[in-house]
């Protein structure tokens, strides 16, 4: 039996097609901005998944950095790819690489630092740091350097995503008292709450046409995001309106923690799994 399915929906005619199906547990798929291949990582290492087949993983070479999590990218121009490890430090750290594979370089300092967001200028990425026990939301520019705090403590703040003119970072946050979404502007400034939803809401991924907002919602009484839980995925305006249930699945962490969506933006990656037996 498959634990993994990796699957794509189109928001035009409300349909998913599988694209993939595995006993090992796959993560986090990223579209690769020319539109041939998924990028995933799977038991710490990163994969490449062709979209017009055959339709089997390729290896990605990252060096050391063979702990990766679902915390992962690919550049605007698709030539670098971002990763999150934690070989190094013992803590998850964020690494640039050459998108084919190579020489991880250290961006962030700070640590641990779990990367989400990539903008679309691909000078900076959006990343959820964790300072002291309080979670929250920086960017930093991709050479490095002084780290840009956007949220302050006000309950976790994790999961962000640029909006597509890269005026606005995406996030969910606890500060109102469960899991919603907000957004802050990505110089810094005052957040909005952008869903009001008996829902924990998770990792609000913007469209790349500046038009939508597809997250991932657990029940209200779920604490964090797990894995392998009942979720559903929902789909808003950019400014929460018009939020509506698209689908629903088994699913949760790995279903799409990282950007997903495909470069035309009318369809996006996710991940279904399958319990155990």
């Amino acid at each position: 039996m498959p634990r993994s399915s990796i699957e794509i929906f189109d928001i035009r005619s409300l349909g998913s097609r599988v694209i993939w199906q595995t006993e090992a547990l796959f993560e986090a798929p990223n579209w690769s901005p020319c539109g041939r291949y998924l990028l995933l990582n799977s038991e710490g290492r990163m994969f490449r998944l062709a979209l017009e087949g055959p339709f089997l993983p390729e290896p990605i070479d990252t060096g050391f950095a063979t702990r990766c999590n679902n915390d992962h990218g690919i550049s605007p121009d698709g030539e670098w790819m971002a990763v999150s490890d934690k070989v190094e430090f013992g803590k998850s750290a964020i690494y640039l690489l050459p998108a084919s594979g190579g020489v991880p370089r250290l961006v962030t300092k700070n640590l641990p630092s779990y990367w989400h967001g990539w903008s679309p200028d691909g000078r900076r990425f959006a990343y959820c740091g964790i300072r002291d026990d309080q979670f929250d939301i920086y960017t930093i520019g991709v050479e490095g350097g002084e780290e840009r705090r956007l949220t302050f403590g006000e309950g976790r703040n994790d999961g962000p995503d640029y909006s597509a003119d890269g005026r606005w970072v995406y996030f969910n946050s606890s500060r109102s008292g469960h899991m919603q979404i907000w957004r802050v502007p990505a110089k810094g400034g005052e957040a909005e709450r952008v869903t009001d939803s008996p829902y924990g809401d998770w990792f609000p991924h913007p469209s790349p046409l500046g038009d939508k907002v597809v997250f991932l919602s657990y029940d209200g009484d779920v604490f964090d995001h797990p894995r392998d839980h009942a979720v559903r995925i929902r789909l808003m305006d950019v400014d929460g309106s018009n939020a509506e249930t698209l689908f629903e699945l088994f699913g949760g962490q790995g279903t799409m923690n990282s950007p997903n969506w495909a470069p035309d933006g009318h369809r996006f990656a996710y991940v279904r799994y399958f319990p155990i037996a």
